[in-house]
Parts: C-alpha cells; structure tokens; sequence
C-alpha cells in the first residue's frame, strides 16, 4: 500500500483525487480537483457510527463489510475503477487517511489497480493549507487593488501578473448585486482554494501578491481573519475612473452578463427568474437608502427592466446604476477609505494601474 504527503505538490497542481468521505463530509468543504465517490452513503455511515458507539470497532467494521459488500461492493469498485483509470497517478483518501481509504486502496488491488493514499487524509491536507496560508501572510507582501464601486477593480486584477481573485473563489462580486446565478462553494471550500491559490502564487517567488479590497464577507463566504488583517494593513493602489465609465462596468457586469446567463441556463423564465434577483437584491440595502430613495431607484429599475425585455434597450439601466453610485455607493467607500488609512503606492486609471503594477512586480 502506497502513501503520499506531498500535499504542497498535490494540492498547487489540483491533482485528481477521489475522496471517499460521505456525501455529508463532501458537501462541507473539498478541495479543487477532488471528486466525491464515497465508500460509504450518508445512511450507511450513520449505521456505522451508531454501531461503532454502542458495540465498538469491531462490531463497526463488521458491519461496515456487510453495508459494503457484494453487488454493492462491485458496483462501487467498478466506478471508482472507471474513474482512477484516467488519472495518470491514481489517489485516494478518506477524512484521517485510516480504515476507509485502506479499505478501497485494498479492493482496488484485488481488482488489479494500484493507488496511493493521502497520509493522514483530508484532515492532514487542510492543515497543511491553514498553516501554510498563515505563515505566507507574514512573510508574503500584499498589494491591496482598491476603488471605488464600478472602477473595474477585478478586471484589473486579474490582468496583473501575481494576483489572487477572491471573488472568483467566492464566486460572488462582493457586494448587494454580486450573486451569480450558480450557488457560492461552502466555507471551507473557499478556504482551501483560496490558501492552495496562495501555495501556487508562493511558488513563483513574487515580489507581491495583489488582491482586490474586501471586507470581511464575499457574498456568505468570509474572507480567513488572518487574510483580512492582512488586507486592512497592506499598501494599496487606487483605480480613479469617470462616473461614465463606472456606470458602464456596471451595467456589463451586473445586467448584461448576468441576464445572459439566466437566459442560457432557465430560457425563457431567466428572464423573470433574473429580474427578480436584481429586485431582490436593492431590498438588501433598503435600510441603507431610506424608504423613499429605496422607492424611487426600485421605481427606475422596473422601468429598465421592462424596456430591456420590451425592445432591447438598455440605456434606462443607467439611470438607477448612476442614482446608486453617486448617492449611496460614493459616499459608503468615502466614508470607509477615511476609515481606513494606509500607504497609497499609485493612484490612476486601469490601464496606469495595470502598467504600474506589472512594472513593479518585473514583468
């Protein structure tokens, strides 16, 4: 039997990985690459564990033979079989790297198949990400994209050479309107991307890592408390753009793109499936508005949506998109910049930003 715990290079290279949790275990957290084909179902883990409590490990493992055996055990190991087949260097693990994941390992070899095992499991890789994302952050240099709502702040960021874009992790643009139409990963899912992410950027040896301005929530996904610290104490760059452009970002990443994509993915209903969230979406800041600032942009909104859906036109977007910026966002991001002072390394628009920053990091 045969383990492995280069869990850096496993890891950065988002090496395929069966992950032989139960479906419950999966859904709380994972790890990029890895594929849920469970040894066991949720049920049939609970069986286990209730045994295991009241006649103890033997009894347990007998009966997790008897759940796991037969048709059952076939089925199982000609899927996984299936699956490893495809991958240039079969692994596997289960949560402490111990009896299930040796278990498959064993009926895999019964079957003709080699595979290595993950030391010390899942418990052991994310370990190994939390401590290594916490030492990084003291010794890494982070360069904080900041700006106000609208400046492009992530279409900057990803056009710099070391970057890590939280929000794609998140799968969420970080504010009241940032949801996309597909669900945001768990926490701890978005906690091991994210600290895998910093182990590849690491790997490079940058001169800074940039990241974009957040707080601490990223739609539900909370940012590491280390990594938010770290953000609040870093040195930023600031994008400046005319209120002009902001709207038009705006209107392409908010309303365009997603519309699109609720078209695509719901047909016909994306449209009022879409609508609906953008609606939505101004109630969550309806305290922050007051109620008839709230009444007037949801007024606008609808206005916009039926010509959007009517005839195409877009242009009524604007008229809420800027009544937002200038009255509600600006004054927000002021308030908060004032907030929080720290070291401002350049101040221009995206295309000055980008040059600077891939200028400072060496191209």
């Amino acid at each position: 039997m045969n383990f492995t715990d280069q869990y850096h290079q496993i890891l950065t290279s988002r090496r395929p990985m069966i992950d032989l949790r139960a479906p419950v275990e999966y859904s709380k957290g994972a790890f990029e690459g890895s594929i849920s084909m469970p040894l066991m179902t949720d049920d049939e883990r609970a069986q286990v564990g209730t045994c295991y409590k009241e006649q103890g490990q033997d009894a347990a493992i007998e009966l997790g033979h008897q759940l796991v055996g037969g048709d059952v055990r076939e089925q199982r190991v000609n899927a996984w079989l299936a699956e490893l087949k495809q991958q240039s260097e079969p692994l596997i693990y289960c949560f402490r790297g111990g009896l299930r994941s040796q278990t498959v390992a064993g009926f895999l070899k019964d079957a003709g198949l080699d595979v290595e095992l993950v030391t010390g499991g899942y418990k052991a890789m994310r370990r190994f990400l939390i401590d290594n994302l916490i030492a990084q952050l003291e010794q890494q240099q982070l360069i904080v994209v900041a700006g106000p709502t609208g400046s492009g702040k992530t279409r900057v960021l990803t056009q710099i050479k070391h970057h890590v874009d939280l929000e794609h992790f998140a799968n969420h643009r970080g504010s009241a309107f940032g949801g996309n139409i597909t669900p945001q990963p768990p926490q701890i899912s978005f906690e091991n991307a994210v600290a895998a992410e910093f182990l590849r950027q690491a790997d490079q040896s940058p001169k800074a890592i940039f990241v974009e301005d957040e707080g601490r929530l990223i739609g539900r996904c909370a940012l590491p408390l280390e990594l938010l610290q770290a953000i609040t104490k870093a040195p930023r760059v600031r994008l400046q753009e005319t209120i002009e452009y902001r709207t038009q970002v705006i209107l392409e990443d908010y309303v365009i793109q997603p519309a699109k994509a609720y078209e695509q993915l719901l047909g016909d209903e994306g449209r009022h499936a879409f609508a609906e969230q953008l609606l939505t979406a101004l109630s969550k800041i309806v305290k922050r508005l007051g109620g008839d600032r709230y009444q007037r942009v949801q007024t606008m909104m609808k206005d916009a949506l039926e010509a959007q859906y009517r005839d195409g036109n877009l242009n009524l977007h604007r008229d809420w998109i800027g009544e937002l910026l200038v009255n509600y966002y600006d004054p927000m991001y002021a308030y908060q910049l004032s907030k929080k002072p720290s070291e401002q390394l350049f101040v221009g628009d995206s295309a000055a930003v980008v040059d600077w920053a891939n200028n400072f990091l060496g191209r």
